[in-house]
């Protein structure tokens, strides 16, 4: 176990990334087509081919999910995962025809300081190609990928991944890039509202906050409307039907908020997509997915906590500090 995403077998994950844009795009990529869902809290959400993810809806499988900057520009990454997984011969067949299937979401970080100039067409089709064509077991933390320009209220936000598995050996991973407009540490300490669920010390082992005081629960946010989200990926090993994944991703956003504060607020995105690639059978239908969801939580706080932990402040005039910067000494 590498207490990542690509714990779960027939996962892998791309980043690219530009650090002149300070923004980049994050893909996770299916060995093969997977059961997926989504589940939306957030009041300004961009998503692609979410509709498609309704447990009502024909399709069944996924060949990928893009994670990605940009805010609606970012949305043309999830073009270059298509091309690149049609060249693999990748998608939904009809005939002749064959079409990957790449549902997305983007965050907003086009007023971090990067040169977003970038002429007629953006450049998230590219960095989405690249992001697919590099997937593999392994995946940076921190500012990389969708992570690199993310931030949130008060710290440098960034891209993060955890995993653990059930009792009967089903395994859960959590990826996440954390772009919030809360926070993920308690008041201006170093104490992460996630520490309760941390794991052998890998986000710093700094415990809960000794108090947590009044002035620790006022809001701190940053930016305005539509310029936070925090956006990820639950996936498992588990056989799933839709309507079983779509629970995995409304208990996931339980992960949320443990780790940030507040959350799926007005002023955020927020969204969970799911993936089942099918390998184990659930031991029980009702408690053996109570205990995938609570799991799930559990990662999905780590992940958010561990993405902000191993964040790198951007080089610009007037960029947040990050956690490094400000505890890690």
């Amino acid at each position: 176990m590498r207490n990542l995403i690509t714990d779960v077998p027939g996962v892998r994950v791309g980043q690219a990334d530009d650090r002149a844009l300070a923004s980049g795009v994050t893909v996770v990529v299916f060995d093969r087509a997977v059961t997926g869902s989504v589940d939306v809290r957030g009041g300004g959400p961009g998503t692609r081919e979410t509709a498609l993810l309704n447990p009502a809806q024909t399709v069944e499988g996924i060949d990928a999910i893009v994670l990605s900057g940009g805010s609606a520009f970012g949305l043309d990454a999830a073009s270059g995962v298509q091309a690149y997984l049609r060249e693999q011969g990748r998608g939904f067949r009809i005939r002749e025809a064959v079409v990957p299937i790449v549902p997305g979401a983007i965050l907003f970080d086009l007023l971090n300081g990067g040169d977003k100039a970038w002429g007629r067409y953006p450049p998230y089709r590219e960095l989405g190609y690249a992001a697919a064509a590099s997937a593999s077991s392994d995946m940076t933390l921190g500012s990389a990928g969708a992570g690199l320009g993310a931030t949130t209220a008060t710290l440098k936000g960034g891209v993060g991944s955890a995993s653990a598995k059930t009792r009967a050996g089903i395994t859960v991973g959590a990826l996440v890039v954390v772009n919030a407009v809360g926070t993920t540490t308690v008041g201006d300490g170093p104490h992460f509202w996630a520490a309760p669920f941390e794991q052998d010390g890998e986000f710093g082992g700094r415990g809960v906050a000794p108090q947590v005081s009044a002035s620790d629960l006022a809001i701190r946010a940053k930016g305005g409307p539509r310029e936070n989200t925090t956006i990820a990926v639950i996936a498992t090993d588990a056989k799933l039907n839709k309507a079983q994944a779509n629970r995995l991703a409304v208990m996931a956003q339980d992960g949320f908020a443990r780790a940030i504060y507040p959350v799926h607020t007005p002023l955020d995105g927020d969204v969970i997509f799911s993936a089942a690639t099918g390998a184990i059978e659930l031991p029980d239908p009702h408690y053996g997915m109570a205990e995938l969801g609570m799991i799930a939580g559990n990662v999905m706080a780590r992940a958010v906590a561990r993405g902000v932990y191993a964040a790198t402040a951007l080089s610009f005039p007037g960029a947040l500090p990050s956690w490094q910067d400000r505890f890690g000494r």
